[in-house]
């Protein structure tokens, strides 16, 4: 991924506990992002993710994840 693309990041404020995402460039992923509620820098955490997969008759389950964040 170039400068170009953003990935999405998630983070959490430890201040008021708002969990929030950010579009930022991989050269910044790294530093705190500034909580949009009470400006206080918040630390990255790690993201979670779903992949579900389908059978024959189109039934999905789950394959990985929890399928929230």
């Amino acid at each position: 991924m170039g400068e170009g693309k953003m990935p999405i990041y998630e983070y959490v404020c430890p201040a008021c506990e708002l969990k929030f995402e950010m579009l930022r460039p991989m050269s910044r992923s790294n530093e705190k992002a500034d909580c949009p509620e009470c400006r206080q820098k918040s630390e990255r955490v790690l993201s979670t993710f779903a992949c579900c997969s389908t059978d024959s008759t189109g039934m999905a389950s789950a394959i990985a994840g929890s399928g929230s964040s």
